[in-house]
């Protein structure tokens, strides 16, 4: 009886022989990778005078302490258990215990033997340094940011020690690194010479960026000071408390501020931290909806940055533990930012730079601090740049925010623009005749008394008060309008036979008024009243309409008839009234005599 092979079962012996194959040669490989990254690891460093700076990862093997008891004499007998550090090169992560760090040396025969050790991370706690020939320890010391300052081997921001070995020899060197946060290990073994010149040139970019963020915390305080706008207290909270934290990270506190001063040491990154954060939340409420003082997001950030006071309060009476707030702030510092993207990309969509600035600002600032994260998490390698993310990224943010600062303060400007043109519009109308654009009787008086304190006897000043003869007829034929016109057309041509520093104003109907001051005799009075007389002897062209109207003049002259606008104003009136009744179309100047008679 035949029975029907499943399909396919022929070939699975082979298959299964060829992933068998396939997974031991996987393994082998994987294997063989192994074994050479630990000899790798396990290689010495060759100390070379012609390499001056030598990155001492590649030869780092690491032993963790989870006791925290093992001393220098029982991690050299437990040399075979040092391994290479998992993850990437120059981090260890986040690590509560100590841990142990060995480096082999190999000093070449045609080296001096003068070296400098440097791990720059300023803010590790304590670093035991152990150097050991031939298995005994030949130098020991401490390093460490609370390690009192005048104690360093090396008197700088970094954590730095002199090396003095032979030629030729082999050494050991252990460290024994302790620390509450993240542990960084960026060790580099450096000529002298070397390790000045890269400390001066760190220092140098230290100072940089430290004076370029100290300009901004003086400008925006100075800004405060003078225009009182709480945008610009807010960005100095955020400014500072950026700069504390890099002064910290960096190790400037340490070698110029709170020099050993232990509990500001331990206290002063979570510190600054808040105070960011504080700053931040307070700034980007009142960038995005400050002229809403009920809007949602105002009250919930005012609620964040009084949280980060609460918990800053706490911390500092050590309440709270340094990884406990550590943990708080890497949360809370997004906040923030996550909560203002809606306002920003509605801001951004209408075209306001306020939007489109913030944006920008937080996504370098999500890298920045995604760099950082990656460093501390020992996700990604230490070098300059990742090293350093944080504060070129703050150094950016700072930037990009005082343009938020400068577009607020465009605003406030267009805003006083606004307001004097708003006033001045007013002013305007309160002052001014609407049809002709003539100063009225209100603005003729203010115009009037400020030229009267200047006048005198050899600078006279001479007021006419005019009225159109035949107007009214004018206006009852042609209409309003054609009056109107008329009006207009009378102001520019009075307007054309005076000169610039004269005065034309109307006072209501067919009145106008002409002030004209620095005259120097009672002629040149005379014969400007005689000129005006005579524009009005031709007639006027209103669009289709040709009409003639006449003028009658009063005037009176300051000092002589009277020296206040008022009764300078009843003077020239009087001259005029006498001047219709005696026939119209004449200039007449009253000196006093006139007064009594047309009251």
């Amino acid at each position: 009886m035949i029975h029907a092979r499943p399909r396919g079962s022929m070939h699975s012996p082979v298959v299964a022989n060829r992933r068998g194959y396939t997974a031991g040669l996987l393994l082998a490989v994987l294997w063989l990778v192994s074994a050479l990254a630990s000899l790798a690891s396990a290689a010495p460093l060759d100390l070379r005078d012609d390499r001056p700076s030598i990155e001492a990862w590649p030869a780092v093997t690491v032993l963790p302490d989870p006791s925290g008891t093992l001393l220098v004499d029982d991690a050299l007998a437990a040399a075979a258990r040092f391994e290479a550090p998992p993850g990437t090169s120059g981090t260890l992560g986040v690590r509560a215990e100590p841990v142990w760090v060995r480096i082999p040396l190999a000093v070449h025969a045609t080296s001096n033997g003068l070296w400098v050790l440097d791990i720059d991370y300023p803010v590790l706690q304590r670093i035991e340094v152990y150097l050991i020939s031939d298995g005994h320890v030949t130098l020991q010391t401490t390093l460490g940011s609370l390690q009192p300052y005048t104690q360093r081997p090396l008197r700088s921001r970094t954590h730095a020690l002199p090396l003095a070995m032979l030629p030729g020899h082999a050494y050991d060197l252990l460290l024994r690194v302790e620390t509450r946060g993240a542990m960084v290990l960026p060790i580099t073994l450096n000529k002298p010479t070397a390790w000045h010149s890269k400390s001066l040139n760190e220092q140098m970019l230290q100072g940089i960026l430290t004076g370029l963020a100290l300009c901004l915390l003086i400008y925006s305080l100075a800004q405060w000071i003078n225009l009182r706008d709480v945008l610009f207290i807010q960005y100095a909270l955020l400014i500072a408390g950026s700069l504390l934290f890099s002064l910290h990270l960096f190790g400037l506190g340490t070698q110029y501020l709170w020099r050993d001063m232990p509990w500001v040491e331990l206290h002063a990154a979570s510190l600054a931290a808040l105070t960011a954060t504080c700053g931040s939340f307070l700034f980007i409420s009142q960038a995005l909806a400050g002229d809403r003082p009920r809007n949602w997001l105002l009250r919930s950030m005012r609620g964040g940055a009084v949280l980060c006071v609460v918990l800053a309060a706490l911390y500092a009476l050590d309440l709270l533990s340094t990884r406990a707030v550590a943990g708080i702030v890497s949360i809370l510092g997004l906040v923030p930012a996550l909560l203002g993207i809606p306002g920003a990309v509605r801001r951004a969509r209408l075209g306001d730079p306020v939007g489109s600035t913030l944006l920008l600002a937080w996504l370098l600032y999500f890298l920045a601090t995604g760099t950082v994260i990656g460093v501390i998490r020992g996700w990604v390698p230490v070098n300059f740049w990742t090293l350093h993310s944080f504060q070129f990224g703050a150094t950016l943010d700072m930037l990009l925010f005082m343009r938020v600062l400068g577009l607020r303060t465009k605003a406030l400007r267009l805003e006083a623009l606004d307001a004097n043109r708003e006033r001045d519009v007013m002013r305007s109308l309160a002052h001014t005749d609407p049809l002709t654009g003539l100063p009225n009787r209100r603005g003729l008086n203010i115009s009037l008394a400020s030229a009267l304190s200047r006048c005198s006897t050899e600078k006279m000043l001479a007021v006419y008060v005019m009225d159109l003869d035949g107007f009214k007829p004018v206006n009852d034929r042609h209409g309003h309008d054609v009056g109107d016109e008329l009006l207009v057309a009378v102001t520019r041509r009075l307007q054309g036979h005076v000169r610039q520093s004269d005065l034309v104003a109307r006072l209501g109907g067919d009145e106008f008024v002409v002030m004209a001051g620095q005259l120097q005799s009672m002629q040149q009075a005379q014969e400007l009243g005689h000129k005006l007389l005579d524009a009005f002897r031709s007639p006027f062209s209103l669009n289709n309409v040709q009409v003639e109207i006449g003028l009658t003049i009063g005037y009176a002259i300051a000092p002589h008839d009277s020296t206040d606008a008022i009764g300078l104003l009843k003077l020239a009136d009087a001259a005029m009234y006498s001047g219709k009744q005696g026939g119209k179309f004449c200039l007449r100047r009253n000196t006093g005599d006139l007064a009594l008679s047309s009251s």
